[in-house]
């Protein structure tokens, strides 16, 4: 670990606080992941350790950053690709690292981010006492992550954002004489395992929370709505866009669901990413 002044963007891995570039912060060359200054007296418990560990309750209470695991994989990849063309070119490294494009692999990570940010900006701006959020908790035991979690007195919504280009649609196969099932498309491309990923978070939430209602979405943002109509459901998954769901969202006043206790417990099991 070090402390240095960050070239790029970033955020803390402890507190999911913002850390803007140029800003003085503390590197793990390990888990290549920075943390916040403030952040760093956590390394005193190894060091000391027969001093008191410092509370998790400030954790517990923050909303989280949206898409800072996505940004800081990017900000990752990024950074491994401009240093492979550094020496691949040497004197001339930082043109060719002016000139080339982005990898389509790298690119992605910060379309998706992007996704994750605006999502998440519209969620705050719905937060109140009766509607609480989280972004970008990590999944216990995994290396995966839920981009945003909202808890009303219904119950507790498991989102996904997706950042893709295309017509998101309800395909049907079989049904009289073939099992039916159901496929969904986003433009040409079959996103099926998006669903199933999401169904995937709800039964880790569900089985970590307990009795209170669980619902997985999937929000596109910037694909190809129509007009009148267009969102939908498949087993269980809602899949709409940012302006709708906000709308359900608010919809979710009927409930028995204590909203402040239930943001602890999801809070207090699932950590910023």
């Amino acid at each position: 670990m070090k402390q240095m002044r960050l070239r790029y963007a970033g955020a803390c891995r402890l507190c999911g606080a913002s850390l803007p570039a140029g800003t003085e912060a503390i590197y793990e060359s390990e888990t290549k992941t920075v943390r916040c200054l403030g952040c760093a007296a956590g390394a005193a418990e190894n060091m000391y350790p027969d001093l008191e560990p410092p509370s998790n309750a400030s954790l517990s209470t923050e909303p989280g950053v949206a898409g800072s695991s996505a940004r800081r994989e990017y900000e990752r990849r990024k950074t491994k690709d401009e240093e492979k063309l550094r020496e691949k070119w040497g004197r001339f490294g930082g043109l060719a690292v002016a000139l080339s494009d982005e990898r389509q692999h790298t690119k992605s990570w910060d379309r998706g981010a992007i996704g994750e940010e605006r999502l998440g900006a519209r969620l705050n701006a719905l937060a109140t006492d009766d509607l609480a959020v989280l972004h970008d908790r990590r999944i216990p035991g995994s290396k995966a992550n839920i981009d945003h979690i909202a808890i009303t007195p219904g119950g507790i919504w498991v989102i996904d954002a997706k950042r893709y280009k295309g017509r998101p649609e309800l395909k049907i196969e079989g049904g009289i004489l073939r099992p039916r099932v159901e496929k969904l498309l986003v433009g040409r491309r079959d996103c099926t395992k998006l669903v199933d990923g999401v169904l995937k978070q709800v039964d880790v939430v569900r089985d970590l929370v307990g009795d209170a209602p669980v619902t997985g979405a999937l929000c596109f943002i910037e694909a190809d709505w129509p007009l009148i109509g267009g969102a939908f459901s498949t087993r269980g998954v809602h899949v709409l866009w940012p302006k709708r769901l906000a709308k359900v969202l608010m919809e979710q006043t009927a409930g028995d669901v204590d909203v402040a206790r239930t943001r602890e417990s999801v809070a207090s099991r699932f950590k910023p990413a």
